[in-house]
């Protein structure tokens, strides 16, 4: 694939040097002469030019592009090279950096943006992830929506969920509104989310879930806040008492 990357900083010049190492062709367009440096991506096009002008997108033949980056530090710079990307040159994939989190509500298709990617976001999941699933194998993939990822959690033996069906689950995660359950996944083979199915240890539980629900969720499934015991009720209430 031909891909064309706004921004020869060095995140720009970093992802330039990935994309070319898996066999894809690279332009890089940068307005700063302090960014223009050949020799660190060698096999790369360079160009000392605008990339928010369309003149200088038509001169660089943007339109035989397949992907579009916007790697620039300036989040305006990437939303306009993003827009010119999708709107005057039809590329089919439009990538853009979030520099600043406060902006992320502006990176959506409206603005020709498919994927937007947030370093300060990404950083705090991985950060979230390693803290609250110390103890739980946890994996959180990012989705093209930035505002949802897909969460899977492993049952240890330990977990409180072990054994319990997964209506139990359901009933109880009824308070997270940004919180859909979508399969179990066991030995390796994803199962519906049949109500009266039991968790089982070595289990994988993955949901759809919202980045504000995210933390909160993590912490339940993992029994790191209260649940109320298995068994039946009076059981339950003579615990309690």
């Amino acid at each position: 694939m031909r891909i064309c990357i706004a921004g020869a900083g060095k995140s720009g010049r970093s992802i330039a040097r990935e994309l070319i190492v898996h066999g894809h062709e690279v332009l890089l367009i940068d307005r700063d002469p302090a960014h223009i440096k050949p020799s660190s991506v060698p096999t790369a096009e360079w160009l000392l030019a605008d990339a928010c002008e369309l003149r200088t997108l038509a001169e660089a033949h943007l339109e035989s592009c397949d992907v579009a980056v916007a790697a620039t530090g300036d989040d305006k710079a990437n939303l306009v090279y993003s827009l010119l990307a999708k709107t005057e040159f039809a590329i089919p994939r439009v990538v853009a950096r979030i520099n600043h989190p406060n902006n992320e509500w502006l990176f959506d298709q409206s603005w020709g943006v498919d994927v937007a990617v947030s370093a300060p976001r990404l950083l705090g999941a991985l950060v979230d992830e390693a803290v609250l699933a110390a103890d739980d194998p946890v994996r959180v993939l990012p989705l093209q929506n930035p505002q949802t990822v897909l969460l899977e959690l492993r049952v240890p033996e330990t977990n409180p969920w072990a054994g319990r069906p997964i209506s139990d689950l359901q009933t109880d995660l009824a308070s997270y509104p940004g919180a859909v359950f979508v399969a179990l996944i066991r030995d390796g083979q994803p199962l519906p989310p049949s109500p009266d199915s039991r968790i089982g240890v070595g289990d994988d539980v993955v949901y759809l879930v919202s980045h504000d629900a995210q933390a909160d969720l993590l912490r339940h499934l993992s029994g790191r806040k209260e649940i109320k015991p298995a068994g039946n009720p009076d059981e339950a209430a003579a615990a309690d008492a």
